[in-house]
């Protein structure tokens, strides 16, 4: 989120203040329960080539799972977010918690929106969200029902 390639669908790269709080938060969802955070590896060296995650979400007055993910641009076009998505929607459904799990990436993202269509997510329609917090965001919902 610090780099202007990685944000420019999220209104732009944040301050370092805002990156360290949005690791905080990371950092704090492990062991609660209600998410977890992994770094995407890839190559032979197994680098470090962006993130996943989920996490709780109040949404249409029921709790679920929500997901996100990055990958820096010399990574994309691999099917690497992909990859990672499936790996997460299978955690999700090993925890039998919650029974929905979304992804809301933005409107114009067409890759992120591709991972969506192919990880097995049902498009819902067009919504509004907030990301990162306080900033409205034109996103597209797109949900699984592990079921």
């Amino acid at each position: 989120m610090g780099d202007p390639r990685m944000a420019e669908h999220f209104g732009g790269p944040e301050t370092p203040e805002k990156l360290g709080a949005r690791q905080a938060r990371y950092v704090a969802i492990g062991g609660t329960g209600k998410g977890a955070m992994f770094v995407i590896c890839a190559g032979p060296d197994a680098e470090a080539v962006g993130s996943i995650g989920y996490w709780e979400l109040e949404w249409a007055g029921l709790t679920a799972w929500e997901t996100g993910w990055s990958v820096v641009p010399e990574w994309q076009g691999r099917g690497i977010a992909t990859r990672a998505a499936v790996m997460v929607l299978e955690k999700v459904r090993a925890k039998e918690k919650h029974r929905y799990i979304h992804a809301f990436p933005a409107f114009e993202n067409e890759a992120s929106n591709a991972v969506c269509r192919k990880a097995g997510f049902t498009l819902i329609g067009e919504c509004e969200v907030e990301f990162p917090p306080g900033r409205p965001m034109r996103a597209n919902d797109w949900v699984v029902d592990p079921d």
